[in-house]
């Protein structure tokens, strides 16, 4: 059975532990690429990284991005949205449909 991950800093995603989901800190781009690549050789089939740390290792995301698994979703941190996981998502969208839709 998959499992879901949560990557970023502590206070953004210790509350996901209450939800159930794998959560792996890293506060460094070092940290998060190696836990990154852990967790996507591992049973996770969706891993959560917070936008924050996205942005200390955009060609590790990247990596992820037309790979069935893991689905890796940028999410805000705690210090809120840097608009990545939109724009992540907008790409997307605009690579299934041909279009852009906005």
């Amino acid at each position: 059975m998959y499992k879901i991950a949560v990557l970023g800093d502590r206070d953004s995603v210790l509350g996901f532990k209450a939800l159930g989901l794998d959560v792996v800190f890293a506060e460094d781009a070092e940290t998060a690429r190696r836990e990154l690549h852990r967790l996507a050789r591992g049973e996770w089939a969706v891993i959560y990284v917070t936008e924050q740390l996205a942005q200390l290792i955009p060609g590790e995301i990247d990596r992820y991005k037309d790979a069935v698994t893991p689905a890796v979703i940028l999410i805000p941190g705690k210090t809120g949205s840097l608009g990545l996981g939109a724009a992540a998502l907008q790409r997307a969208v605009e690579r299934a449909v041909g279009a852009d839709i906005t």
